[in-house]
């Protein structure tokens, strides 16, 4: 492994041996209107061009404030104080500086008790992506996964969140979340939103960021830029089929060199599932033979455990230390699903039917670790920094099936049992390194990574037929994955007049062995391919601005798409793995329209290529379904997304959002003589979020949702319409310290939809019914300096959302 840590290393080493350090200094005072010195406000120093905090300090005793190793360059100085107006002056540094003393205006509006009052969400744009801004709003008194559902254009079905019809990938600060779409969802709901400034959904990301996956949702977190301390305690009670709870606690601490963070949430759950189905299986004449209807129920128990913690350590004013951990630890859970099916005839006669009990205990963990080191650089501006990565993934997942035929007179005429062990085991190293400097007018950008993935997984299939347990060998198999990949980049950004430009270059070379060791089959992949990324915008006046852009990405199998193994529901319907599935290339087209700066118009085209995919096939001659994970042979959409927000009220605010698209995907089916078939829609998305001021101190507030999605296709299902109606409620208490809020999501229990898939000899469809109509309470207690906001991470570890 020693050779991908060497280029980075010695890059490291030559760029910081020319760093020196910057001496500018400012410093200055805060007073009352008596001529006192405030102690305890908060002075910041924020960049011109952006609403990025560059620092943050505290006044003391006397009032005064001090900021050291200031960059030479213009800034906006803002100085706050409960019950006073806030400070804003732009200033310019060039040298130590002492500025004039500040005082400050009594607030005649303040209360005299502290009371911070929600803002409305707001949306803001930039020449590579669209920021939904959400700190102290409504949506802060619940968790991350629920402000993704809120994001403009992000859609969630069967768990999974899209955008444009694909899955996104989710940071947080620049951080590949890296996951499961059940782990995922499972760790966003464990993360407070009270600790998100922003989402930014990157639909055509930049050069820098990894070229796998299509858009992605950032979620960026707020600064901790005051020293001191604050913690917080948190818990919800959810009711839904089965009541539900979530624990957590969140600790942070900062002082001049030191930031920590941590959380820990603990989640045990009960969970129910329904699907309805049936199968009408079709004979080579087109005509239906058998007709089987299924009712599904799943019951599943589960104990996740999440912690992480960030620690920041300023080495000097130029360097910096960062380390994160992440741990996602879920024993014991269990799924205990039972599946009742009448097998009827053509003309509806009952013929047969069976019903099947399986079992199943998973345990997984997925520890991951991350260190970074930041070196600033003596040119203004220019940055370069170095960073590992670890990840393990771990599961074991052990199946017991049990199958019961019954004739129409309910007599037992036949019984198969069977069980399944399986173990998986996942490690990812990688390294890379980042550069930044500016050349001129312009921003110059460039970095090398290097990622290696090491997967082991085995199954056994064993007949448990009469209390004998005999290892079927065909059905068991121990499967070995390899992969390097080995990424360089580079991107520069200018700005000038009415004129803004962004163009980059990726370039990955990628090498993959697939073992199979029951059957013998070896499978290898070795391409290079680069990856062109391009904005451009053009701000014909402040109220007129347009943005064109493009991007070339790749879509990578996930692991467990790649394991041949197979997962039953019974002997009839299962999921199966191909060890032959390939990357895809996708070409992305955006064209953006900004009227201004409140409605926002994108026209856009995405060609995904032969986008890796899941599939189900009925098997009309052996009666069975299974879904299979393959290679579409083509699938593109466009569409027209708009949005607007707009405070209606001085108690009102309201933002809308409406998709237009069409999206269809070509494949090949397999129990149909391989013919090609076309699956496509012509869809509306539309919502309106409602945010409504219901107390005079602002400390009461209500929020109305909803959400309605016509037309959706799956791969080759059709999604009939779904539309989600939401009501919440947050208040503050004892000055801010605590929070409550009651939240009833999907009221008119129409979000979950039924799925069809009619096609030549194909005529399968299924209604699952998750527990997505529930009642959730939530409080939460503040301690400490508990003003203080969450510190920022920007780690990336690319491979971690493929497991």
């Amino acid at each position: 492994m020693n050779h991908l840590y060497f280029l980075p290393l010695c890059c490291l080493i030559s760029l910081v041996t020319f760093s020196t350090f910057s001496q500018n200094s400012v410093k200055g005072s805060v007073l009352f209107p008596n001529q006192e010195g405030v102690a305890y406000a908060n002075v910041v120093l924020m960049e011109t061009d952006s609403t990025t905090v560059y620092k943050g300090a505290v006044t003391d005793e006397q009032g005064d404030y001090l900021f050291e190793n200031i960059l030479t360059k213009e800034y906006v100085l803002i100085v706050s104080f409960v019950g006073f107006e806030n400070f804003i002056k732009r200033i310019s540094v060039s040298g130590n500086s002492t500025l004039n003393p500040i005082v400050l205006k009594e607030d005649e509006g303040a209360l005299k008790e502290i009371t911070i009052n929600a803002k409305k969400p707001t949306v803001t744009k930039t020449i590579d992506r669209l920021i939904f801004n959400v700190e102290n709003s409504t949506l802060s008194s619940g968790n991350s996964w629920e402000i993704l559902k809120r994001t403009p254009g992000v859609i969630v079905t069967q768990n999974q969140l899209l955008v444009r019809n694909n899955i996104v990938a989710v940071y947080i600060n620049d951080r590949k979340v890296h996951l499961s779409a059940s782990e995922l969802q499972t760790l966003l709901e464990s993360y407070s939103a009270a600790n998100i400034k922003s989402i930014e959904v990157i639909t055509n990301p930049p050069a820098r960021y990894e070229a796998q996956g299509g858009a992605i949702l950032n979620i960026v977190t707020s600064s901790n830029i005051t020293p001191g301390y604050k913690g917080s305690i948190n818990g919800t009670y959810t009711q839904a089929i089965f009541p539900k709870y979530q624990f957590g606690t969140s600790h942070y601490f900062k002082s001049e060199k030191l930031n920590v963070f941590a959380n820990y949430s603990f989640s045990p759950r009960k969970d129910f599932k329904n699907d309805d189905s049936y199968i009408n299986f079709i004979n080579e004449d087109g005509a239906i033979f058998s007709r089987w209807n299924t009712d599904f129920n799943r019951t599943t128990r589960s104990q996740a455990h999440n912690a992480n913690a960030n620690i920041d350590y300023a080495i000097d004013e130029r360097n910096t230390l960062s380390f994160s951990t992440n741990a996602m630890l879920s024993p014991n859970k269990t799924f205990d699903n039972v599946v009742e099916t009448d097998i009827r005839s053509a003309q509806f006669q009952l013929d047969s039917s069976f019903v099947t009990r399986s079992g199943l205990e998973n345990d997984e963990n997925n520890i991951a670790l991350d260190l970074k080191f930041t070196h600033l650089l003596k040119t203004e501006g220019a940055q370069i920094s170095a960073e590992a990565h670890y990840t393990n993934f771990n599961q074991e997942r052990m199946q017991d099936v049990l199958s019961t035929y019954f004739s129409p007179q309910d007599a037992v005429i036949n019984r198969i049992s069977f069980l399944t062990d399986a173990a998986q085991e996942i490690d990812i190293f990688t390294a890379q390194v980042d550069y930044q400097t500016p050349i001129g007018s312009a921003t110059f950008e460039m970095g090398a990574k290097s990622s290696v993935i090491n997967s082991e997984s085995g199954i056994d299939y064993f007949d448990t037929q009469g209390n004998n347990r005999q290892l079927i060998g065909e059905l068991s198999d121990n499967f070995l994955y390899d992969e390097a990949i080995y990424a360089g980049y580079a991107s520069i950004t200018r700005d000038w007049d009415k004129w803004a430009i962004k163009a980059g270059l990726r370039g990955e070379y990628t090498d993959i062995t697939g073992t199979s060791n029951s059957i013998g089959e070896v499978n290898t992949q070795e391409y290079f391919e680069v990856f062109p990324t391009a904005y451009l915008q053009h701000k014909i006046s402040e109220d007129h601005v347009f943005t064109l852009d493009y991007s070339r990405r790749i879509a990578r199998p996930k692991y467990e798409s790649l394991n041949p193994f197979r997962y039953f529901l019974n002997e009839n319907n299962f999921n199966a793995g191909n060890p032959n599935l390939r990357a895809a290339i996708s070409n992305n087209y955006n064209l953006n329209y900004t009227l201004k700066g409140q409605y926002f118009f994108d026209l856009y085209y995405k060609d995904d290529g032969i986008t890796p995919t899941t599939l189900a096939f009925q098997d009309n001659r052996n009666l069975t379904i299974r879904n299979v994970s393959t290679n579409l042979l083509e699938n593109k959409s466009y569409g027209l997304d708009v949005f607007h927000g707009r405070s209606i009220t001085s108690w009102w605010y309201a933002q809308a959002f409406t998709s237009l698209f069409h999206t269809e995907n070509t494949f090949l089916a397999v129990e149909s003589g391989n013919a090609e078939v076309t699956n496509e829609t012509d869809g509306v998305q539309a919502y309106i979020y409602n945010v409504f001021t219901l107390s005079k101190d602002g400390t009461f507030e209500g929020n109305l949702f909803l959400m309605h999605v016509s037309d959706f296709i799956s791969g080759s299902y059709q999604l009939e319409p779904m539309t989600t109606f939401s009501i919440g409620f947050r208040k503050t208490l004892w000055n801010n310290r605590a929070e409550v809020s009651l939240n009833f999501e999907d009221m008119l229990n129409t979000t979950n939809t039924r799925l069809t898939s009619q096609y030549l000899n194909q005529d399968n469809s299924f209604f699952a019914q998750e527990e997505l109509r529930y009642v959730r309470f939530g409080f939460k207690y503040n301690f400490g300096n508990f003003r203080l906001s969450d510190n920022q991470r920007q780690i990336e570890a690319a491979e971690r959302d493929r497991i």
